[in-house]
């Protein structure tokens, strides 16, 4: 009965519970909390996913009797390090494609960097490219970047800039690259038919939502409101991340930066308390059978 719940739960929290939360606004509101929901609903997906497999063999040697129980032991041991092994795997190997690739491009903007232009910005890490496209993006990493086009800093003026600038400078700061890597890697890893693109799509906008409101902080949302809409689409986090062609994730940012976001102190902590609430119910539903035995061969019971 344990696997069977934790199976359920873990197939819920794959295949259900993603399309339902991507499609919902109220992250718009909250989306510090909403990216610690969605770390937990994948984290408690993994452990769903080795809870299945830790106690399917003595659910079956219950059945089958004792002599099958140390080989179901070993194979259920097997399979937990395997899924374990995978996920590791697949996270080293986007970090280290990441890694690299970054590191190129770091050096492409270098070389091929205004300094004349970027001095007049007075910050360090910017850089600035020839181009008339309007498009600003950050390069992560030890010696991270902000990469600015000419066409920025002609249809943009100062106070826009400086928006600009506050918002990449946040993805830096808070390393969101990480967060966009692992759940890079966590979709990499999990068979295709139980994959889903919305966690990865939906937390590379949430995290959008957390500069966005970083540089409003600093600069004000008028000014990024105003950067946003003369702005190219923005240089996804992580590689696996899908386009915006419609233009949905650009107008769901513009709509928040038209009105002013109070921050709810509720509602982070509801989602917050869900998070926590979500990593702990697999480790319960595994523990208390077991706990429920002990107590009944309780001697003082």
């Amino acid at each position: 009965m344990t696997a069977l719940l934790l199976g359920a739960l873990g197939l819920t929290l794959s295949l259900v519970v993603p399309g339902i939360l991507a499609n919902a606004r109220w992250p718009d509101r909250a989306p510090a909390a909403a990216v610690l929901l969605w770390q937990a609903i994948t984290l408690a997906g993994v452990l769903c996913a080795l809870g299945v497999v830790l106690a399917a063999p003595e659910e079956l040697t219950r059945t089958s009797g004792k002599p099958f129980a140390a080989a179901a032991l070993v194979a259920a041991l097997v399979v937990a390090g395997i899924i374990v092994l995978r996920l590791l795997w697949s996270l080293y190997g986007v970090s280290k494609r990441s890694r690299v690739r970054r590191e190129r491009h770091r050096l492409l903007v270098d070389l091929l960097d205004r300094v004349e232009q970027r001095q007049e910005l007075g910050a360090d890490n910017v850089r600035v490219l020839q181009g008339a496209l309007p498009l600003a993006y950050c390069v992560p990493g030890r010696e991270a970047r902000v990469v600015l086009s000419d066409g920025v800093l002609q249809v943009l003026d100062r106070p826009e800039i400086d928006a600009v600038l506050a918002h990449e400078q946040t993805h830096l700061r808070h390393r969101h690259e990480v967060v966009m890597e692992s759940f890079t890697a966590f979709y990499r890893a999990v068979p295709r038919p139980l994959r889903s693109r919305a966690p990865l799509d939906a937390v590379h906008l949430l995290l959008e939502m957390v500069a966005d409101d970083a540089a409003s902080r600093r600069t004000g949302p008028a000014p990024l409101r105003a950067a946003l809409e003369r702005l190219s689409d923005a240089v996804p986090l992580a590689e696996d991340v899908a386009a915006d062609p419609k233009g949905d994730a650009r107008r769901r940012r513009l709509a928040r930066l038209a009105v002013s976001h109070n921050r709810s102190v509720t509602l982070n902590a509801v989602v917050a308390a869900a998070a926590l609430g979500l990593l702990v119910l697999p480790t319960v539903i595994l523990v208390v059978p077991w706990l429920g035995e002990a107590l009944d061969k309780w001697p003082l019971r």
